[in-house]
């Protein structure tokens, strides 16, 4: 139940993240996408604009009549296709002079219906795109009130030696619908893209977990398996003290195999310690120390070696180069480092009793186990 909380968490934390990277990303891309479109068909369009002001000026200027160059130019334009944007003339009054649709020739225009008089070269992207989403009058656009409206102007040219301007429409139905499908686009992508990251993540995360988590539980078990042994291990120290001192109690006096006292010095007077008084023995700076259960300490000139070889071996063991401990002072055994045992005594020793891995297999050997 902890896991499956942790994994729907996790699926909830992912699934946040990228809700709000994906939000200000999607709008990123639909507004440099939708910047580049724009950009198009303005450049289109002005480009197109100043190519028939061009053209007509340059007839005017040759001779042509005004009469000749206008029919000249709706037959030109008459019935072209206005799915993307078209061009369209009319003089400074406001009359439309030439129109692909014949039935708007000759009507004014109004402003609140197509366009004000005031669009130049200055009109970007950027602003024809927030004029159309926002819906806001400015840089010569119209305001809005016509919702049915099919076109704006985007751009006007002069045509020279008259009193005509080249107007470049651009279809705003078709623009926002080219935004919107663009928008649509982006959204199903990132939703897309957005479920096989999320599912992806959260299966990486719940493998990586079940991997994390079956090398925990195997700590665990040896961790328990470790907990036991040390556990029988006290057990078996128990026992084998009670079973050391009821052998203690049942050994003659005249037994030789094993010194009843060792002669040590305190100070400077000469002091037999019973080896039932002594709780371990230990080396420091060359020198060593016999210490009793009372705690008191005194010195001998033996060694470990020469200790040990004379000490019952069913009462002392040898736990390293520096230690011999007594089975009746030892209170406690834990496990330290790497499959390491250290010896917790009464009276305590300022000096840690380890005993190491290769030692450990004796000291149980020892306490018949």
């Amino acid at each position: 139940m902890r896991k499956d909380h942790l994994y729907l968490l996790t699926f909830l934390g992912i699934t946040l993240i990228f809700l709000i990277i994906s939000s200000v990303a999607v709008r990123y891309f639909v507004k440099f996408s939708v910047d580049k479109v724009l950009e198009t068909q303005l450049e289109f369009g002005k480009r197109e604009a100043r190519e028939v002001a061009s053209l007509l000026g340059d007839h005017l200027k040759s001779g042509v009549a005004k009469d000749t160059a206008i029919i000249s130019l709706q037959n030109s334009i008459e019935n072209t296709s206005r799915t993307t944007g078209f061009v369209s003339m009319f003089d400074w009054s406001g009359k439309i002079v030439c129109h692909p649709d014949i039935k708007v020739v000759g009507q004014s225009i109004s402003p609140k219906e197509s366009f004000v008089s005031s669009i130049g070269d200055d009109l970007t992207s950027k602003d024809f795109y927030g004029l159309l989403e926002n819906k806001e009058e400015g840089g010569g656009i119209r305001d809005f009130e016509n919702t049915s409206q099919e076109s704006e102007v985007v751009y006007l040219h002069p045509v020279q030696n008259s009193d005509w301007i080249i107007a470049a429409h651009v279809n705003t139905q078709l623009v926002m619908t080219q935004i919107s499908d663009l928008r649509s686009k982006f959204y199903n992508i990132l939703i897309i893209m957005g479920l096989v990251m999320i599912v992806t993540s959260v299966v990486i995360v719940r493998l990586i977990g079940s991997t994390y988590e079956n090398k925990l539980e195997e700590k665990n078990v040896k961790l328990s398996n470790e907990v036991d042994n040390l556990a029988k291990l006290n057990s078996a120290l128990d026992a084998y003290q009670q079973k050391a001192i009821g052998q203690s109690d049942e050994t003659s006096e005249d037994d030789n195999s094993s010194k009843r006292r060792i002669l040590t010095f305190h100070r400077n007077e000469l002091r037999p310690v019973s080896t039932e008084e002594i709780a371990y023995i230990y080396t420091e700076s060359t020198i060593t120390y016999v210490v009793c259960i009372d705690s008191k300490r005194s010195v001998s000139n033996a060694s470990l070696d020469e200790l040990i070889s004379n000490l019952d071996r069913n009462h002392f063991f040898r736990a390293n180069r520096q230690f011999i401990i007594a089975i009746s002072a030892i209170e406690k055994i834990v496990k330290y480092g790497n499959n390491q045992l250290k010896i917790l005594i009464n009276p305590n020793s300022e000096l840690d009793i380890i005993i190491s891995k290769n030692r450990a297999a004796e000291f149980k050997q020892w306490l018949n186990l």
